[in-house]
Protein backbone atom coordinates (compact mmCIF):
# COMPACT_ATOMS: atom_id res chain seq x y z
CA UNK A 1 0.00 0.00 0.00
CA UNK A 2 1.28 3.43 -0.91
CA UNK A 3 2.43 5.40 2.10
CA UNK A 4 2.24 2.37 4.41
CA UNK A 5 5.28 0.57 5.83
CA UNK A 6 4.88 -2.83 7.49
CA UNK A 7 7.75 -3.35 9.91
CA UNK A 8 8.56 -7.04 9.42
CA UNK A 9 11.68 -7.24 11.58
CA UNK A 10 11.74 -10.64 13.34
CA UNK A 11 11.87 -9.07 16.82
CA UNK A 12 8.82 -6.93 16.06
CA UNK A 13 6.86 -9.86 14.69
CA UNK A 14 7.85 -12.08 17.64
CA UNK A 15 6.73 -9.49 20.19
CA UNK A 16 3.52 -8.84 18.26
CA UNK A 17 2.67 -12.54 18.58
CA UNK A 18 3.38 -12.44 22.32
CA UNK A 19 1.24 -9.34 22.90
CA UNK A 20 -1.76 -10.89 21.09
CA UNK A 21 -1.94 -13.76 23.61
CA UNK A 22 -4.95 -13.20 25.86
CA UNK A 23 -3.28 -15.03 28.76
CA UNK A 24 -0.37 -12.62 29.29
CA UNK A 25 -0.47 -10.38 32.33
CA UNK A 26 -1.13 -6.65 32.38
CA UNK A 27 2.51 -6.14 33.35
CA UNK A 28 3.77 -8.20 30.40
CA UNK A 29 1.40 -6.42 28.00
CA UNK A 30 2.75 -3.02 29.06
CA UNK A 31 6.35 -4.19 28.82
CA UNK A 32 5.83 -5.60 25.33
CA UNK A 33 4.02 -2.46 24.20
CA UNK A 34 6.98 -0.37 25.36
CA UNK A 35 9.51 -2.69 23.69
CA UNK A 36 7.64 -2.65 20.37
CA UNK A 37 7.38 1.12 20.58
CA UNK A 38 11.16 1.32 20.84
CA UNK A 39 11.65 -0.98 17.85
CA UNK A 40 9.13 0.89 15.69
CA UNK A 41 10.83 4.16 16.62
CA UNK A 42 13.93 2.95 14.75
CA UNK A 43 11.87 2.56 11.59
CA UNK A 44 9.80 5.74 11.69
CA UNK A 45 12.96 7.83 12.23
CA UNK A 46 15.11 5.94 9.71
CA UNK A 47 15.24 8.81 7.21
CA UNK A 48 15.95 11.69 9.60
CA UNK A 49 18.53 14.01 7.99
CA UNK A 50 22.14 13.81 9.18
CA UNK A 51 24.91 16.37 9.24
CA UNK A 52 28.66 15.96 9.53
CA UNK A 53 30.23 17.20 12.76
CA UNK A 54 33.72 17.14 14.19
CA UNK A 55 34.29 15.29 17.47
CA UNK A 56 37.33 14.37 19.48
CA UNK A 57 37.63 10.77 20.64
CA UNK A 58 40.11 9.79 23.36
CA UNK A 59 42.58 9.09 20.54
CA UNK A 60 41.95 11.54 17.68
CA UNK A 61 39.70 14.12 16.07
CA UNK A 62 37.29 12.89 13.44
CA UNK A 63 34.18 13.73 11.43
CA UNK A 64 31.01 11.79 12.22
CA UNK A 65 27.25 11.90 11.57
CA UNK A 66 24.73 13.59 13.84
CA UNK A 67 20.99 14.22 13.44
CA UNK A 68 20.66 17.57 11.71
CA UNK A 69 18.70 19.43 14.36
CA UNK A 70 15.34 17.87 13.50
CA UNK A 71 12.89 18.61 16.32
CA UNK A 72 10.58 15.75 17.26
CA UNK A 73 7.31 15.65 19.14
CA UNK A 74 5.67 12.35 20.00
CA UNK A 75 1.87 12.48 20.17
CA UNK A 76 0.41 9.50 22.03
CA UNK A 77 -3.32 8.96 21.80
CA UNK A 78 -4.44 8.29 25.39
CA UNK A 79 -4.44 5.83 27.05
CA UNK A 80 -2.33 3.01 25.66
CA UNK A 81 -0.35 5.33 23.42
CA UNK A 82 1.50 6.60 26.51
CA UNK A 83 3.13 3.22 27.19
CA UNK A 84 3.99 2.91 23.50
CA UNK A 85 5.72 6.30 23.61
CA UNK A 86 7.72 5.37 26.71
CA UNK A 87 9.82 3.05 24.55
CA UNK A 88 10.36 5.77 21.97
CA UNK A 89 11.47 8.23 24.64
CA UNK A 90 14.12 5.76 25.77
CA UNK A 91 15.68 6.25 22.33
CA UNK A 92 14.95 9.96 21.88
CA UNK A 93 14.83 11.42 25.41
CA UNK A 94 15.05 15.01 24.13
CA UNK A 95 11.80 14.76 22.14
CA UNK A 96 8.81 16.77 23.29
CA UNK A 97 5.53 15.00 24.04
CA UNK A 98 2.04 16.21 23.17
CA UNK A 99 -0.99 14.41 24.57
CA UNK A 100 -4.35 13.96 22.94
CA UNK A 101 -7.21 12.26 24.75
CA UNK A 102 -9.74 10.62 22.43
CA UNK A 103 -12.29 7.91 23.08
CA UNK A 104 -14.51 6.07 20.64
CA UNK A 105 -18.23 6.51 21.26
CA UNK A 106 -19.46 2.92 21.63
CA UNK A 107 -22.55 3.16 19.41
CA UNK A 108 -21.42 5.45 16.58
CA UNK A 109 -17.64 4.86 16.87
CA UNK A 110 -17.16 8.63 16.50
CA UNK A 111 -13.98 9.95 18.15
CA UNK A 112 -14.64 12.30 21.06
CA UNK A 113 -11.83 14.54 22.27
CA UNK A 114 -11.47 15.21 26.00
CA UNK A 115 -7.90 16.50 26.30
CA UNK A 116 -5.25 18.16 24.14
CA UNK A 117 -1.90 19.66 25.13
CA UNK A 118 1.04 20.29 22.83
CA UNK A 119 4.14 22.43 22.36
CA UNK A 120 3.43 25.79 20.75
CA UNK A 121 5.92 25.25 17.91
CA UNK A 122 4.30 22.27 16.19
CA UNK A 123 4.94 23.90 12.82
CA UNK A 124 8.69 23.47 13.41
CA UNK A 125 8.56 19.81 14.48
CA UNK A 126 8.12 16.36 13.04
CA UNK A 127 5.00 15.10 14.84
CA UNK A 128 4.82 11.35 15.30
CA UNK A 129 1.31 10.27 16.27
CA UNK A 130 1.31 7.06 18.29
CA UNK A 131 -1.82 4.93 18.49
CA UNK A 132 -1.68 1.21 19.33
CA UNK A 133 -4.41 0.20 16.87
CA UNK A 134 -5.88 1.63 13.67
CA UNK A 135 -9.36 0.09 13.46
CA UNK A 136 -11.98 2.48 12.04
CA UNK A 137 -9.24 5.19 11.99
CA UNK A 138 -11.64 7.67 13.60
CA UNK A 139 -9.31 8.51 16.49
CA UNK A 140 -6.22 8.68 14.28
CA UNK A 141 -8.00 10.98 11.82
CA UNK A 142 -9.22 13.20 14.67
CA UNK A 143 -5.70 13.37 16.16
CA UNK A 144 -4.13 14.40 12.86
CA UNK A 145 -6.94 16.89 12.19
CA UNK A 146 -6.22 18.52 15.55
CA UNK A 147 -2.48 18.68 14.96
CA UNK A 148 -2.96 20.29 11.57
CA UNK A 149 -5.33 22.84 13.12
CA UNK A 150 -2.52 23.73 15.53
CA UNK A 151 -0.03 24.22 12.70
CA UNK A 152 1.73 20.85 12.34
CA UNK A 153 2.97 20.36 8.79
CA UNK A 154 5.14 17.23 9.01
CA UNK A 155 3.20 14.33 10.55
CA UNK A 156 3.70 10.57 10.68
CA UNK A 157 1.53 7.85 12.24
CA UNK A 158 2.77 4.74 14.06
CA UNK A 159 0.48 1.93 15.18
CA UNK A 160 1.01 -1.58 16.44
CA UNK A 161 -1.80 -3.10 14.40
CA UNK A 162 -4.10 -1.91 11.60
CA UNK A 163 -7.23 -3.03 9.76
CA UNK A 164 -7.50 -2.57 5.98
CA UNK A 165 -10.63 -0.43 6.45
CA UNK A 166 -8.79 1.88 8.81
CA UNK A 167 -5.82 2.27 6.49
CA UNK A 168 -8.05 3.05 3.54
CA UNK A 169 -10.00 5.70 5.45
CA UNK A 170 -6.95 7.28 7.04
CA UNK A 171 -4.95 7.47 3.82
CA UNK A 172 -8.00 8.79 1.97
CA UNK A 173 -8.41 11.69 4.39
CA UNK A 174 -4.71 12.33 5.11
CA UNK A 175 -2.73 11.15 2.06
CA UNK A 176 0.22 13.31 3.14
CA UNK A 177 0.69 11.36 6.39
CA UNK A 178 2.75 8.19 6.11
CA UNK A 179 1.93 5.17 8.28
CA UNK A 180 4.13 2.57 9.99
CA UNK A 181 2.62 -0.59 11.50
CA UNK A 182 3.76 -3.99 12.74
CA UNK A 183 0.86 -5.79 11.07
CA UNK A 184 -2.33 -5.57 9.02
CA UNK A 185 -5.09 -7.92 10.14
CA UNK A 186 -8.18 -9.33 8.40
CA UNK A 187 -10.73 -6.63 9.19
CA UNK A 188 -13.24 -5.39 11.77
CA UNK A 189 -15.98 -7.17 13.69
CA UNK A 190 -19.46 -5.79 14.39
CA UNK A 191 -18.11 -3.73 17.29
CA UNK A 192 -15.31 -2.27 15.16
CA UNK A 193 -12.57 -4.25 16.88
CA UNK A 194 -9.74 -5.61 14.76
CA UNK A 195 -9.89 -9.36 13.99
CA UNK A 196 -8.01 -11.39 15.08
CA UNK A 197 -6.43 -8.35 16.74
CA UNK A 198 -5.35 -8.09 20.36
CA UNK A 199 -8.44 -6.70 22.12
CA UNK A 200 -8.71 -3.29 23.74
CA UNK A 201 -5.12 -2.10 24.13
CA UNK A 202 -5.97 0.43 26.84
CA UNK A 203 -7.86 -2.06 28.98
CA UNK A 204 -5.16 -4.69 28.57
CA UNK A 205 -2.35 -2.23 29.34
CA UNK A 206 -3.94 -0.92 32.52
CA UNK A 207 -6.09 -3.83 33.70
CA UNK A 208 -9.37 -1.94 33.53
CA UNK A 209 -11.49 -4.82 32.25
Amino acid sequence: MEGVTIVDHPLVQHKLTLIRDKTISTKSFRELLKEIGMLLCYEVTRDLPLTDVEVETPLARMHSAKIAGKKLVFVPVLRAGVTFVDGMLDLVPTARVAHIGLYREPQTFVAVEYFFKSPSDLHERLAIVVSPVLATANTAVAAVDRLKERGAKDIRLVCLLAAPEGIERFRGLHPDVRLWTAGIDEGLDANAFILPGLGDAGDRAYGTR
